[in-house]
């Protein structure tokens, strides 16, 4: 678990539960969107401080096994859901994805937590049948449980391979700014 310093006296926490693309894979801690979103809230004056509870590797049944036990620990006041990604690259049935992020954001709102979707979008190699059936489990959900969303992390620069670490699959340091700014522009009306 990574807590990300903030300035004292702190009301409220806002906690990232994601996969590599949120953990900051192959990059120093502070390179990564979530350092950089604490460094946002601090400039802004905003009396947040963030817990980045990311693992590479994750899928939405890891998350939907560990969400209670997240909140109980850490109790925030805004969850950014990043999952559904690693689902997504191993070609993860859509419901069985839908239905744990469903418990997820149940779970989070059974805690009081306001709850951020974060979606994403499919290399084409994937289809564009299923491509377009992922995504819109992001967005489906988002409209029926009235959430916050963040349609795609990689927006603006998805297909932009200069950006992207030799595994074409993580973002690199210079588009993580890009992922904070995506982040932002959703979580902003949020906030208190």
């Amino acid at each position: 678990m990574l807590m990300l310093p903030a300035a004292p006296g702190l009301a409220a926490t806002i906690m990232v539960y994601g996969d590599s693309l949120s953990a900051g894979y192959g990059l120093p801690q502070e390179q990564g969107w979530v350092s950089l979103l604490q460094k946002k809230l601090h400039a802004e004056n905003k009396d947040y401080k963030v817990i980045n509870l990311s693992i590479s590797g994750e899928t939405t049944l890891g998350g939907k096994n560990r969400i209670a036990s997240a909140l109980e620990a850490h109790r925030p006041a805004i969850v950014i859901i990043a999952l559904g990604a690693n689902d997504g690259l191993r070609g993860q049935n859509l419901e069985a994805m839908r239905a744990n992020l469903e418990a997820i954001i149940q779970t989070c709102r059974r805690f009081k937590a306001r709850v951020l979707l974060i979606g994403m979008r499919l290399p084409p190699n994937y289809g564009p049948i299923y491509g377009e059936k992922f995504h819109q489990v992001f967005v489906d959900l988002a409209r029926r449980r009235n959430l916050a969303l963040a349609p795609f992390l990689l927006e603006g620069f998805g297909e932009d391979r200069a950006l992207f670490q030799a595994d074409g699959i993580h973002p690199a340091a210079p588009a993580q700014p890009l992922m904070m700014d995506t982040v932002w522009k959703t979580l902003r009306p949020l906030l208190r």
